[in-house]
C-alpha cells in the first residue's frame, strides 16, 4: 500500500435500510432505498458517493487548473445512478459528471476536466469499473 495520508472511518449496519455513521459523527443518516414505496427519510449508497465524488472531482479540476496558470470558478455535480446490471442480472451504478468551469473558453474547460478526470482519485477508482460520463459547460 502506499503511503497514507489519512483514513475516513464509517460503519453502516442494515445494508441499504439501515444506518450509516462516520467516525467523526458529521455523517449520521438512516438509509432508505429511492424505490420503495415509503415515507422514512434518509439517504443511500449513491447518493453519498455523488457527495464525495463531485468534491473531490472538483478539487481536482481546480489544482488542474491552477497548475495550467487557469483563474477558473467550478462546479461539479455528480449524477449516480442505480441501474440494473443485464451481464449479471444484478445491478450497477454510473455516474455523469456535470461540470460548469467559469473563466475559460469551452474548449479550455473541456481540456481541464479531462485533465481532473485522469488525476481524480475517485476517478482512479473507478476507471474501468463502471461508466462514467463527463458532461463540460464553460460558463
Amino acid at each position: 500500500m502506499s503511503d497514507v495520508l489519512f483514513t475516513a472511518h464509517a460503519t453502516a449496519k442494515g445494508g441499504r435500510k439501515g444506518h450509516v455513521k462516520s467516525e467523526s459523527g458529521l455523517i449520521d443518516h438512516d438509509l432508505v432505498m429511492p424505490t420503495d414505496d415509503t415515507d422514512k427519510k434518509g439517504t443511500n449508497p449513491e447518493e453519498l458517493f455523488a457527495a464525495g465524488y463531485s468534491a473531490c472531482f472538483d478539487g481536482a479540476l481546480n489544482l488542474v487548473a491552477s497548475k495550467k496558470k487557469k483563474n477558473v470558478e467550478t462546479s461539479i455535480t455528480a449524477d449516480v445512478s442505480f441501474m440494473k446490471d443485464p451481464e449479471d442480472k444484478g445491478f450497477k451504478i454510473g455516474v455523469v459528471l456535470n461540470a460548469e468551469v467559469n473563466g475559460v473558453s469551452q474548449e479550455d474547460a473541456e481540456e481541464l476536466v479531462e485533465a481532473a478526470h485522469k488525476f481524480c482519485p475517485y476517478s482512479k477508482a473507478t476507471r474501468g469499473n463502471i461508466e462514467v460520463k463527463l458532461n463540460t459547460k464553460a460558463v
